[in-house]
């Protein structure tokens, strides 16, 4: 997601694609130089100077050697979850003498179930045409397709180098396949939960909250600046994955130590798609009361989970005075 105000909308979507989420780059027609798996890392990747490896230039990125041959150079991606694209980000940061002058994408939706995948005999449908690339540069393409997509190959004309691409979409999760008291992440952006506004994320991104597994680091969690206003609270709004009943939760400061919250509490609400919260009259229930935290530290929570029988589309977690918090879990059933 980008902090950008001024980049297309698209851009503050997930990226389906990001390793992070579990996105995976599967196979690829050639990387000697710089591993595919670079292309779904976080960042626009770096540059070394005097960085080489006994095939040369570390480049961070995907890098193919120079083709001798007829042909093209591709990569194969899968999503971290099938969804709709609304648009992709193909960045050539670093590489200047050795970006590929064109590129296009291609998609298909396969189901989980299918195992090993011929990709060969796969039916590739074409969602960017064949474009001009710039070196050093992000390319942002909007894609007009709205079908379901689980994987894309990324084609670069003849040969060079791509620093990232960045798939940004919504996630689509076949929801008659939860049963009706199972139990699921309503808060995990796998499912398709988003973080919609926040009131300060000054060192680190709020949908950081609701991304898989635990924090890397400090960076990888939600973290809002010091403020010496007496009685602050900062806050976070998430769209749940689904409209659910919520009745347990986890509240994670995995990395905080000298600056976790001092407390926080979670309310919630159902209000209608679209919803803006930056200006609508929102009615909030107390789901968690206020609890105190620790530092680097899983906090579960169950017993003291209110309104466990009423259905919800947001929540909002709210820490005192400020602080990081790394992750936000709520576990329950889908309405």
């Amino acid at each position: 997601m980008s902090t950008n105000t001024n980049a297309p909308a698209f851009t503050h979507m997930i990226d389906l694609a990001s390793e992070r989420l579990g996105g995976k780059a599967l196979s690829c027609s050639d990387d000697f130089f710089a591993e595919k798996e670079n292309l779904l890392k976080s960042g626009r990747g770096i540059f070394i100077t005097d960085k080489y490896t006994d095939r040369g230039k570390w480049m961070d990125g995907w890098e193919s050697r120079r083709k001798r041959v007829p042909g093209y150079d591709w990569c194969i991606i899968q999503l971290a979850t099938s969804g709709i694209i609304h648009g992709v980000d193909i960045d050539t940061n670093h590489f200047l003498g050795n970006h590929p002058p064109f590129a296009s994408l291609e998609a298909c939706n396969i189901a989980a179930s299918d195992g090993n995948i011929n990709f060969d005999a796969v039916e590739w449908k074409e969602i960017l045409p064949k474009s001009p690339l710039n070196p050093g540069s992000q390319h942002l393409f909007e894609i007009a397709d709205r079908n379901v997509y689980s994987h894309l190959r990324l084609n670069i004309y003849p040969d060079g180098g791509v620093a990232r691409l960045k798939v940004y979409g919504e996630v689509v999760k076949d929801w008659s396949a939860v049963k009706d008291e199972e139990s699921i992440d309503l808060a995990s952006a796998l499912n398709g939960a988003k973080s919609v506004l926040c009131n300060d994320m000054f060192f680190s991104h709020m949908d950081n909250l609701i991304m898989p597994g635990r924090g890397v680091n400090m960076g990888d969690g939600w973290e809002t600046k010091r403020n010496r206003t007496p009685n602050n609270k900062d806050w976070v709004i998430v769209r749940l994955a689904h409209e659910g009943r919520i009745q347990k939760a986890l509240i994670d400061t995995c990395h905080f130590k000298g600056n976790y919250p001092d407390s926080c509490m979670i309310e919630a609400c159902t209000v209608a798609a679209g919803t803006d919260f930056a200006t609508a009259m929102v009615e909030w229930q107390t789901i968690l009361p206020q609890q105190k935290l620790q530092a680097d530290h899983e906090h579960f929570f169950e017993k003291e989970i209110m309104n466990t029988d009423q259905n919800f589309t947001h929540v909002r977690l709210t820490i005192f005075p400020d602080g990081g918090i790394s992750r936000m879990r709520l576990g329950g059933t889908i309405a």
